[in-house]
């Protein structure tokens, strides 16, 4: 049985406790996620175990990280198997191995460049790959401004400044690259989605969104596009419907293909959203939503205690025939 969200195509059941941890280990906010060829999920957490590996039926099989990351923020698996770590705590961006050797750092560990400077990194947030394994940054919450490597990590160019024009950012918080080698970037706080070529020039924007937080694309040259969306946090609209938590479902040009997520009405509702900060598909079309529960809680429900069974991650699991599967 057990809750049914999306429609269509789109149309996923919610798996409940489906991380199984070994006993006495904790993961805290899953702050990015992402799940390799072999449909293993790396669930890059603010806990004492900031990677967390676990198996296609969520069996955990290793930890790594411990020491290394001050607060995890972006992930991506790149073509070559290696995956990209980056901690907005410390201001970098790591290329590691799977089982995490760190094969390349950018940036200086705790030391941030100057506020709005433009120069890499200030709480940097997300990280792509181009379909020339060049790699693109966003920089982030200290920054506005979008900064591309070579594949050893040279610097090739930046774009990007503090405003609400085409081709300015308020919050670029993530970063995905198609393979056609558009670059499409999550202007958070301009609720709005930046698309450009992989030179920095504006190409369009989707523009039907509320706080793009989460940002996936899909396979192909006409990639699904998968939005996890912030809900309303600020005293004047708190309360307000239809602006999430939630996660929406686009072609690529932004075409609203699916939609769910309510306004949230405490801390542990079946396929209830607080604040879906990373998504992940693996290879059966099953998606995987990373939360940033503990700091989205205050925002949502100011002066209640934190409870304790807050979600830390959702996976949910796609009904290939809806109509045999819709149990709702």
């Amino acid at each position: 049985m057990g809750v049914i969200l999306g429609s269509g195509e789109f149309t996923y059941r919610v798996e409940e406790q489906w991380v199984k941890l070994p006993p006495g280990m904790v993961m805290g906010d899953v702050a990015a996620l992402a799940v390799d060829r072999r449909d293993r999920a790396y669930l890059f957490n603010r806990g004492p175990n900031p990677m967390i590996v676990v198996d296609s039926e969520g069996n955990f099989l290793d930890s790594w990280g411990q020491g290394v990351f001050s607060n995890p923020h972006g992930l991506h698996i790149a073509p070559d198997d290696t995956i990209f770590c980056t901690d907005d705590g410390d201001h970098t961006v790591r290329r590691c191995t799977l089982d995490g050797k760190v094969l390349l750092t950018l940036g200086v560990p705790g030391k941030p460049s100057p506020y709005m400077s433009g120069i890499p990194f200030h709480r940097c947030t997300h990280t792509a790959v181009s379909p020339e394994n060049d790699f693109y940054v966003s920089d982030g919450y200290g920054n506005a401004r979008v900064h591309k490597y070579s594949p050893e990590g040279k610097p090739i160019l930046s774009w990007g400044a503090p405003g609400i024009d085409p081709g300015q950012f308020n919050f670029p918080h993530n970063i995905c690259c198609d393979e056609d080698g558009w670059v499409y970037v999550a202007d958070r706080e301009n609720h709005r989605i930046q698309v450009f070529d992989g030179n920095g020039k504006y190409e369009t924007q989707i523009n039907n969104v509320h706080r793009p937080s989460a940002l996936l694309l899909g396979h192909g040259k006409c990639p699904i596009c998968y939005v996890g969306e912030i809900g309303p946090y600020m005293n004047v609209n708190r309360k307000n419907p239809n602006l999430g938590p939630r996660i929406s479902i686009m072609s690529n040009d932004g075409q609203l293909l699916a939609r769910f997520g309510e306004l949230p009405t405490g801390p542990r509702n079946p396929g209830q959203f607080l604040s879906p900060h990373s998504l992940a598909v693996d290879s059966k079309g099953n998606l995987y939503v990373g939360e940033v529960s503990t700091r989205a809680w205050p925002s949502l429900f100011p002066g209640e205690p934190l409870p304790d069974n807050l979600h830390r991650m959702h996976r949910l699991t796609k009904i290939t025939d809806p109509a045999a599967g819709a149990d709702r």
